[in-house]
């Protein structure tokens, strides 16, 4: 497995390039699979963020999907440590869903998924009737207007794939959801985490 490793505001000593190369080696008896991973360290020049000043992106390059996490710390090596601790814990989910993928806890349809959205509508569950001046939360920022305040913007190449396959990327990158375009109906669909190994599915019918 390649480790590589690349730095923005900071240098990266002898020391933390064998610490990492150490650690991220334990991720093979987690997806033996692994060809590649590189290693971003991002040094916030903030003061106000110390305790968040360094922040570690992993992005594990498979023969299956990538998996990417990545933590903020007060030092390299905890941000490091934590953005390990979540990809381990993201490959141990995604090998879990592989087993329990069936029965009830098969994701919910398409169909039902959209009939829900559609009864929650008629039920008057829409925010149609709030006064437009309101102050609305979005994270941290006070929107006052008609909003929505676009913060980030991100555009990605898809290829369709089946549900399971975006079940199985969406665990890999430790989301609550995942974007895709549906290999059988075509249409972009959302699935999305329930509770435990609950998921759903809402699809967009572009016609």
């Amino acid at each position: 497995m390649d480790i590589v490793l690349n730095s923005r505001h900071c240098e990266l000593k002898d020391s933390f390039r064998a610490h990492a190369e150490e650690k991220l080696a334990r991720l093979e008896k987690h997806d033996h699979r692994v060809i590649r991973v590189e290693v971003e360290v991002e040094k916030e020049r903030n003061p106000r963020q110390a305790d968040r000043s360094v922040r570690v992106q992993l992005t594990a390059f498979t023969k299956g999907p990538v998996v990417r996490a990545e933590a903020c710390a007060e030092d390299k090596l905890a941000a490091l440590d934590q953005a390990l601790d979540r990809m381990a814990a993201q490959m141990r989910r995604a090998a879990d869903r592989k087993r329990v993928h069936r029965g009830r806890h098969t994701p919910v349809s398409v169909g039902r998924a959209l009939a829900a959205a559609e009864a929650m509508s008629a039920d008057g569950a829409a925010v149609d009737g709030e006064d437009a001046d309101a102050e609305r939360r979005v994270g941290p920022i006070a929107v006052v207007g008609d909003g929505p305040l676009v913060v980030r913007e991100k555009t990605h190449r898809a290829t369709p794939m089946t549900l399971d396959q975006a079940l199985y990327e969406m665990e890999l990158v430790g989301h609550d959801f995942f974007l895709f375009v549906d290999k059988e109906s075509e249409r972009p669909s959302v699935v999305y985490r329930r509770r435990g190994y609950d998921y759903g599915v809402i699809a967009l019918d572009v016609d």
